[in-house]
């Protein structure tokens, strides 16, 4: 049973290669599952609105494995490493379950958070639909016109504001 997630920083704008790399040149008993969670987002051009996957953690990549130093020596052999999060005095502490639960629920189909659909009604954002449902204390600040949600969790004792895709139907 693979229960410990870890964080891998590698470069921004490489993480699609970097996971690539992995699954080609490390031996995959060192991990279970490796990716990148992603977030749909809509955005506006030629006068249209497009769904747009983009990346929900710039410049980190994500990993379950049983076998953290195993993993760690493996991924030694991959460009773009920067550290494994978590590391302190050559040891290597998994993500807390807290924040897997959380990622967990934010995780859809192919590790792709969909977009959440709400209204306002006063001062209060009401989500109706999608993975924002019931969380909505952690929205921070929306952007209606670009379809944005800003919300903050904790990744690793550090606070963290990402953005996620929220449609506003409508403001009462």
């Amino acid at each position: 049973m693979y229960k410990n997630w870890y964080a891998v920083q590698v470069r921004t704008g490489k993480e699609d290669k970097f996971v690539e790399w992995c699954e080609k040149k490390i031996d995959h008993q060192a991990y279970k599952d490796i990716f990148i969670p992603k977030v749909m987002m809509a955005k506006k051009y030629q006068g249209k609105w497009h769904d747009e996957k983009r990346v929900l953690f710039p410049g980190y990549v994500f990993v379950i494995s049983d076998t953290p130093e195993k993993l760690f020596q493996e991924l030694k052999k991959i460009p773009d490493l920067t550290k494994m999060l978590g590391e302190y005095k050559g040891e290597i502490f998994p993500i807390y379950s807290k924040e897997v639960q959380y990622l967990l629920k934010y995780d859809q189909q192919g590790h792709v958070v969909k977009m959440s659909t709400g209204y306002i009604e006063g001062d209060h954002i009401i989500i109706t639909d999608g993975p924002l449902k019931g969380y909505e204390a952690l929205i921070k600040k929306i952007d209606r016109h670009k379809r944005l949600a800003f919300i903050e969790i904790n990744l690793l004792n550090q606070p963290n504001i990402i953005k996620v895709g929220l449609e506003i139907i409508s403001k009462q």
